[in-house]
């Protein structure tokens, strides 16, 4: 008999690339428009904002590209160094590495008959041993070989678009006041509706992501602005 409300759970299951746009598209909406902002508090030709928030794009989303390719290289250099060290561990002691199997299944209450069958069922086969250890003992997943070209790509690529969206009333109106107005109406709304589809992503609650990075990227706009201000 089915139950009459069946439990639905919700988890976190997005792709990579789908954190990778969040990664991108988080700093593309905030450092660009915080830029543009105290450009705009000095300058009154929207140009000097155009040159520099261009500039900006460009070495912001290589450094974004690139410290995405390294995390990912270093992801998986790490997972490989880790392999190799336990496959030499279960060649040369294996019955420590045992010893370490058993203790990952005690730790979820199996015991007597039914803990050595299982234990005896992995260690019979070395790559399916080693692979379990990867997993339980030290919480590694084989990584993407492609993942950090991947990475490079989705993150640098998100940030340019992301920081398009302050710079294109700029780009339009010559004005630097009336081009600070509109990039500040239409970047809030890009922020708040990123926060509500980042928030679905994550877990959090769609309204409070949302107002949060809101939130983070007026105080980065109003301080750049006030700065650049006090300074002129």
């Amino acid at each position: 008999m089915r139950a009459a409300h069946p439990h639905v759970e919700r988890h976190f299951t997005a792709s990579e690339a789908v954190r990778d746009v969040v990664i991108g598209m988080s700093d593309g909406l905030t450092v660009p428009f915080a830029l543009a902002a105290g450009i705009s508090g000095a300058f009154a030709q929207s140009h000097f904002v155009v040159t520099a928030g261009v500039a900006e794009l460009a070495a912001g989303g290589i450094a974004m590209g690139l410290g995405g390719y390294l995390a990912a290289r270093t992801e998986r250099e790490h997972y490989q160094n880790e392999l190799r060290r336990e496959r030499d561990e279960v060649e040369r002691i294996p019955d420590h590495e045992r010893g370490e199997v058993i203790e990952i299944f005690e730790g979820y209450g199996l015991h007597g008959d039914a803990l050595e069958r299982v234990v005896d069922a992995i260690t019979a086969d070395p790559e399916r041993w080693i692979d379990f250890m990867m997993r339980f003992e030290l919480g590694l997943e084989a990584p993407d070989p492609k993942r950090a070209r991947s990475a490079a790509a989705i993150i640098g690529g998100s940030y340019v678009v992301g920081g398009l969206v302050p710079l294109l009333p700029y780009m339009l109106i010559a004005n630097t006041g009336r081009a600070f107005v509109v990039s500040a109406i239409i970047t809030m709304l890009a922020l708040a509706v990123f926060g509500v589809v980042k928030g679905r992503f994550t877990g959090v609650a769609p309204l409070k992501a949302g107002f949060q990075t809101l939130a983070i990227g007026g105080v980065a706009a109003i301080a750049a602005y006030a700065l650049a201000k006090w300074i002129a």
